[in-house]
């Protein structure tokens, strides 16, 4: 197979761009240190509408319609619409969809839903089936809570290794020609008259289930942190490239101590990620806002790598990014049925130098 390199990793030959994102969060979210990049905050998490569920449809639907613009395309350019959430049934996007009337692929990867998505949309990109594609993500801490731990009505305690859902969204279009670039508009923190960077989409790594036997729902940086260190060795043994050649690897959402777990990990492997490696859900919050472990959702890392990574990509401060998202597998059911948690990480190389 000519695009396979390795065991898990695929290249894209004609490089599908990054031609527009749009990032959406809430309240709590922008009060915290990534304010600036998010392209809006909302002044309340029901976002105008009657319940937390609808208020995060509308969030994901926003982000979509505005990366739709941002990108210079029309509606009926979108070839498909490939997106998920954490609520029973992806209804988040499932009615985002219906609203859009786009073609639709529905994406269910727990907190890893934005690589799987982008994976998935660079594979019909390059594979000519599509050649627009729109993609994205949310979650919402009031719909996330109430569905895997306790309704917010119960005031439940949070142990130290809790995350907090991300009341988030981020969406972007994947295009196989260049027509958006004169069109794009600039980001939030992209200065006018500069001349901005095309991003391409170059290699992805698709991610194995791992499972440690963690049960805890409240550790689920723990449980996911193994399934990240496996996708990023896989990756750098199949590129056969040092974690150097990136100016940025970030994980989303491992949280503080899952951060910590993954780090400790990779050094036991002798990989030294020290000033390369981040996590998006330990960068979302300020340890003054007491969300513990730091954040997670699928919106956390969809929310900034739509804002904070593409922006300083675009203007040239960062030109070779990995993104592993990763994702804990485990529902309702399965914990009160008292099964442990499947992890899994897959990560997406992003580049500005348009070249494999």
């Amino acid at each position: 197979m000519k695009n396979k390199l390795g065991k898990q990793t695929l290249q894209f030959p004609f490089l599908p761009r990054i031609v527009g994102s749009y990032s959406i969060v809430g309240e709590k979210e922008g009060k915290g240190p990534m304010a600036k990049w998010f392209d809006m905050i909302l002044e309340e998490d029901t976002f105008g509408e009657k319940t937390w569920e609808k208020a995060e449809s509308k969030m994901l639907k926003q982000a979509m319609l505005q990366a739709l613009q941002k990108s210079g395309r029309e509606k009926d350019e979108i070839d498909t619409v490939l997106s998920g959430d954490l609520i029973n049934q992806i209804m988040s996007s499932s009615f985002m969809a219906r609203d859009l009337s786009i073609p639709f692929l529905g994406i269910y990867g727990a907190c890893s839903t934005m690589t799987e998505s982008m994976i998935m949309g660079s594979m019909m990109i390059d594979g000519g089936y599509a050649s627009n594609i729109l993609v994205g993500a949310s979650s919402h801490y009031c719909t996330a809570e109430r569905q895997f731990r306790m309704p917010l009505e119960h005031g439940n305690h949070r142990p130290p290794s809790a995350q907090w859902t991300s009341t988030a969204s981020g969406a972007m279009v994947l295009s196989a020609d260049d027509k958006g670039d004169t069109a794009v508009k600039q980001g939030k923190n992209q200065p006018q008259g500069q001349k901005l960077r095309e991003v391409y989409l170059s290699h992805a790594t698709i991610g194995k289930i791992l499972d440690t036997g963690i049960k805890d729902p409240n550790q689920m940086g723990a449980a996911m942190a193994p399934a990240a260190v496996d996708t990023i060795v896989r990756h750098l043994s199949d590129m056969e490239r040092s974690p150097e050649f990136y100016d940025i690897i970030l994980s989303g959402d491992l949280g503080m101590i899952g951060r910590d777990i993954a780090l400790d990990l990779l050094s036991g492997r002798g990989i030294n990620l020290n000033g390369i490696f981040n996590d998006c859900g330990a960068m979302m919050y300020d340890k003054k806002q007491d969300t513990h472990s730091g954040g997670s959702g699928c919106g956390c890392s969809a929310s900034i790598f739509c804002s904070y990574v593409y922006d300083e990509m675009r203007t040239g401060k960062i030109n070779n990014a990995l993104l592993i998202s990763t994702g804990a597998l485990l529902s309702t059911i399965s914990s009160q049925q008292g099964e442990s948690i499947p992890g899994i990480a897959h990560a997406v190389a992003v580049t500005t130098k348009g070249v494999i």
